[in-house]
């Protein structure tokens, strides 16, 4: 089996903004993490990221914040993208 493809969007936040979304279902689990999931959530505004969860192998499940990387409890994929959103919208404060 190969990876697929769950999510693939950019989603417009403002003029100079976006968050892009990417998850993919994959066969065996990213190293450093315990489920079948590969992501990368992201915010950029004005060509910069500044909120983007991931779990880069041998990293595991974690996401930055400006220069902070953080750990991340991974729970579910509907409650990621809850997480993500609510820190979008901290971010846009």
């Amino acid at each position: 089996m190969k990876a697929q493809i769950l999510l693939d969007e950019r989603v417009k936040q403002s003029e100079f903004s976006f968050a892009e979304l990417r998850v993919l279902s994959v066969p065996t689990a990213v190293r450093g993490s315990t489920h079948l999931l590969k992501y990368s959530l992201s915010l950029v505004v004005d060509g910069v990221c500044v909120l983007r969860f991931d779990n880069e192998a041998g990293k595991g499940d974690h996401y930055h914040l400006g220069e902070q990387q953080i750990a991340y409890r991974f729970k579910s994929l509907p409650a990621l993208l809850d997480d993500f959103w609510r820190l979008v919208e901290t971010c846009k404060k």
